[in-house]
């Protein structure tokens, strides 16, 4: 027995020793891939400046000639004019009015301009010069931010913390948003106020909105009636108090400038005419909300901005997301070309060398 303690103790401590030589081992391959992938992105950091300075005459000489082309066609190009407007929707209309527009610009491709005459309601001339129709949300990332933000209230705490940023821009639709910008870019420098009123009552008299909005001022009539039917009631019991409290006074008795009501089932309660005054506040309130909101569900769709009705000329081009000038962008294009052009003929170049083994 005392003989075979000592071998398992030995035992224990080489299968110890070998395990710690497995792990660093383990390590030492880790770091030395790491280090390797950083090296050779390091070499080809070096290799794209050499060659990018081997080059450097050819890529000035391009982007030179694309700022050059810009100009020619900025100058010699017929000009694009545009005119746009911000509507609000106080109802869920954007769908509609994204298939509408989608319908005027399939009405462009296929050349068919009585057609847009006709649903314009524009002269032949007019609908000749239009181009096309664009629609984008007027919405800022803060804006994006809060929206995600609220739509995580919606959800049960599990579930919430799986859904990402990211995923929640992906299936989001640009058509809920409730301020949207319709623009129109035409040939011509027209006025455009006609076509932009057009759009927005052939919304406005959609049945189905239409109907909706009955059903929607007239509950909030209904709500709004009530209110007042409360402050008249509010109004005379306040006064009852004022009456009170002066008679009160007048008398110089123990009066507590409070009355008692009887409710329906028996009980006693004491309303004081402070809680009674801030009861009244509230439904002036409520009434004075309820107002508004009629007054924004008077109108189905509206325009809220109607700038440049004439439209402005339209020069930029659209870069990696951002407008830029015609010169800038036909200088970056040809660069961009060149270098892509020389970097497929040095790996072509290096492909040869295998050729053989092919």
């Amino acid at each position: 027995m005392s003989n075979d303690l000592p071998q398992k103790q030995q035992s224990e401590e080489v299968d110890l020793g070998q395990l710690f030589k497995l792990i660093g081992k383990g390590f030492t391959s880790v770091f030395s891939y790491i280090g390797s992938f950083f090296k050779k992105l390091f070499l080809a950091f070096v290799w794209l400046v050499f060659f990018i300075k081997r080059h450097a005459l050819k890529l000035a000489i391009s982007g030179v000639v694309g700022v050059i082309l810009g100009t020619v066609l900025e100058k010699t190009s017929e000009p694009v004019y545009k005119s746009y407007i911000t509507v609000k929707q106080n109802y869920e209309t954007g769908e509609n009015l994204y298939n509408t527009i989608g319908y005027y610009n399939d009405l462009l491709k296929q050349g068919d301009i009585t057609a847009i005459e006709n649903v314009l309601g524009v002269k032949y001339e007019e609908a000749m010069s239009i181009l096309y129709f664009e629609m984008e949300p007027v919405i800022s990332e803060n804006q994006r931010l809060q929206e995600f933000d609220a739509y995580l209230q919606t959800l049960d705490t599990s579930i919430a913390r799986t859904v990402e940023y990211k995923t929640f821009l992906k299936n989001s639709e640009d058509y809920h948003h409730q301020y949207q910008q319709i623009t129109i870019k035409a040939k011509e420098r027209n006025n455009f106020k006609t076509v932009f009123r057009k759009i927005i009552d052939n919304i406005n008299s959609n049945v189905y909105f239409k109907r909706e909005q009955e059903k929607d001022l007239k509950e909030l009539r209904d709500q709004a009636s009530a209110i007042s039917e409360s402050l008249i009631k509010s109004d005379t019991l306040l006064a009852v108090y004022q009456k009170a409290i002066v008679t009160s006074a007048e008398n110089k008795n123990d009066f507590e400038s409070k009355i008692t009501i009887t409710s329906d089932n028996g009980k006693i309660s004491s309303t004081k005419e402070f809680e009674l005054y801030n009861k009244h506040l509230e439904l002036k309130q409520e009434l004075s909300e309820i107002e508004r909101e009629i007054a924004d569900k008077a109108h189905i769709i509206e325009i809220t901005s109607s700038k440049q009705d004439s439209g402005t000329i339209d020069d930029k081009k659209e870069l990696f997301g951002k407008k830029v000038s015609p010169k800038l962008f036909y200088g970056i294009i040809l660069t961009g070309l060149t270098f892509l052009t020389l970097l497929i003929f040095r790996f072509v170049k290096f492909l040869e060398r295998y050729k053989h083994k092919v």
